[in-house]
């Protein structure tokens, strides 16, 4: 980001108050706080300082702890004043992104609908008549008017998501685990997580990056793990949900749900539906199952302030029905539910969905608090329940109504939705996984020849071409298919290639089965850095060095 500091603070203060939506908004920081917050990232960055969220702001859901700020959760009784951010938001202040204030919610992140808050009911960015989605309302609206850069989300049962939808924006649920949520308001602590709205996927991965790493202050918070995937695969395989399952979508989205259907093969994409049924009938067990007793765990004896909505209320306080063997035995049947989803989309890449079936009205909702919500979570209550993660993506409008598809992956998977949505939205692909190791290949393994699905299909990222230094020898060997070796040799010239990436157990299986005299070395590259790549200690075959490199020997 290149803009200044105070110059963006100042462009949002201004948004602000020309988009006259007081009730996004729970608790702002003021103007001179704000403005020395930018004059100091400003200075910084004059001094050298590396700032990767510098020149943004962005706005928190007002359950996630942004120090000095009131902490409310949508329930003027429950507030407290934290003396620290949450580490998810301190990770982004010191990467240079400001914090304008707290942003409306269901409380206590009870809801998809955003109309649960004594702070009023958030209207949709597009049309005042119609609900914003929740929990996240206000952090939705606040980036679909353009006030903030981006903003905080949880999600439970789609929070990240629904509004996502609804505004026309980017929502990143991620793996559980993967962003701290140290700082954070419980709702169902086992299957909370922190998300990001964008209007763009490169600032939203970037924010999500930013927040992601273990952290001693969240026991439950979750590290990378050696084998994650680090791309999609040049020819995914999606699921899509047979036509009876799409039951709850409004008639008008479902030709917006075919376009998207066919965006995805048009982006190279085998698309077969599957029976989702088994994943939607888990859903049930968020709200109406004994995992509701997490929701009373977490604020249950708030439900009798006087500022408590009583949707809300009735909701959680239905805990009190179930025993502590209900629990446990719907925690066994989440277990059993996980392993039948993985075997349902085993050889899938990803699962493609509605994001939320219908965008309605906020008189609707006032008719129909507890049932219009249940609908609106029909097609994402179950993703953190199985462990899984998703990108939520724009697919378009009905007059001033919000229609989105989302991508499920599995956990750890996140890398690959992130890719899938880049390929629908047609544009480059960030990279959000932090691990992996360089490998630079000259010959068969290079894209579109015999050996690249070796590389694709352990999860390899493409990294883009390089070129050794011009100290390099190559010769063909007569093998099938035939394979170039490289040579290090003062006589020789400067090779092309590719740079790929790996993870680190991707890597050593492709180690383990690269057959002699093949071997991975060190590869001086012509801009003076170093890779691990292809070599060989002695030399074999055909010296093919004059041809410029394997593709133009092979044409």
């Amino acid at each position: 980001m290149n803009t200044s500091a105070v110059h963006r603070v100042r462009a949002a203060i201004a948004r602000l108050a020309r988009a006259d939506r007081p009730e996004a908004w729970i608790t702002l920081r003021g103007e001179d706080d704000l403005l020395a917050e930018a004059a100091r990232i400003d200075t910084a960055l004059a001094a050298g300082q590396v700032l990767p969220l510098a020149g943004t702001v962005f706005a928190a859901k007002d359950n996630i702890d942004v120090a000095g700020l009131p902490t409310t959760a949508a329930a003027p009784s429950f507030a407290y004043t934290p003396e620290r951010d949450a580490t998810a938001v301190a990770r982004l202040r010191a990467a240079g992104a400001i914090c304008l204030g707290k942003t409306n919610l269901d409380q206590f992140a009870t809801g998809l609908v955003g109309t649960r808050s004594p702070y009023g009911a958030v209207r949709s960015a597009a049309d005042p008549d119609l609900i914003s989605g929740g929990s996240s309302s206000g952090s939705a609206v606040v980036v679909a008017l353009g006030i903030a850069d981006f903003a905080l989300g949880t999600d439970t049962a789609g929070s990240g998501r629904v509004p996502a939808a609804l505004n026309g924006l980017i929502g990143i649920k991620a793996t559980l685990g993967l962003v701290p949520v140290d700082g954070v308001v419980p709702a169902c602590a086992s299957y909370d997580c922190l998300t990001v709205f964008a209007p763009g996927l490169d600032l939203a991965v970037t924010a999500m990056r930013t927040m992601a790493g273990p952290s001693p202050a969240d026991p439950a918070s979750r590290p990378w793990p050696a084998d994650a995937p680090l791309a999609a695969p040049p020819a995914p395989r999606i699921a899509v949900p047979r036509p009876e399952a799409l039951h709850a979508l409004d008639p008008a989205f479902a030709p917006l749900w075919t376009a998207a259907v066919d965006r995805c093969r048009d982006a190279g994409a085998t698309v077969e539906p599957i029976d989702v049924q088994p994943l939607l009938d888990a859903a049930l067990l968020l709200y109406e199952g004994a995992l509701v007793a997490e929701r009373f765990a977490a604020f249950g004896t708030h439900l009798d302030a006087d500022d408590t909505d009583p949707t809300v209320a009735a909701i959680v306080r239905a805990a009190v029905k179930f025993s502590g063997a209900d629990l446990a035995a719907d925690q066994q049947r989440l277990r059993a539910v996980r392993r039948d989803a993985a075997a349902l989309l085993a050889g899938f890449d990803a699962l493609l969905l509605p994001t939320a079936p219908l965008h309605p009205r906020l008189a609707e909702v006032a008719a129909d608090p507890i049932g219009v919500n249940a609908r609106m979570g029909t097609y994402t209550n179950f993703v953190n329940l199985l462990d899984m993660a998703a990108v939520a993506l724009p697919a378009g409008t009905v007059g001033s109504k919000g229609f989105g598809v989302s991508l499920i992956v599995p956990a750890f998977a996140d890398q690959v939705a992130i890719d899938l949505t880049a390929r629908l939205q047609d544009t480059a692909a960030p990279l959000f996984a932090p691990t992996g190791t360089d490998l630079v290949v000259f010959g068969a393994h290079l894209t579109g020849m015999p050996l690249n699905h070796q590389l694709t299909d352990l999860g390899a990222r493409y990294q883009g071409e390089v070129r050794t230094a011009g100290a390099y020898r190559m010769y063909a060997l007569d093998t099938a298919p035939p394979k170039p070796l490289v040579i290090r040799d003062a006589t020789g010239a400067s090779l092309p290639g590719e740079r790929w990436r790996l993870s680190p157990a991707a890597l050593g299986r492709f180690l383990a089965a690269l057959p002699a005299p093949m071997t991975l070395g060190a590869v001086e590259l012509d801009d003076g850095t170093w890779a691990t790549g292809f070599c060989a200690n002695a030399a074999s075959g055909t010296d093919i060095t004059a041809a410029g490199g394997w593709r133009a020997h092979r044409q």
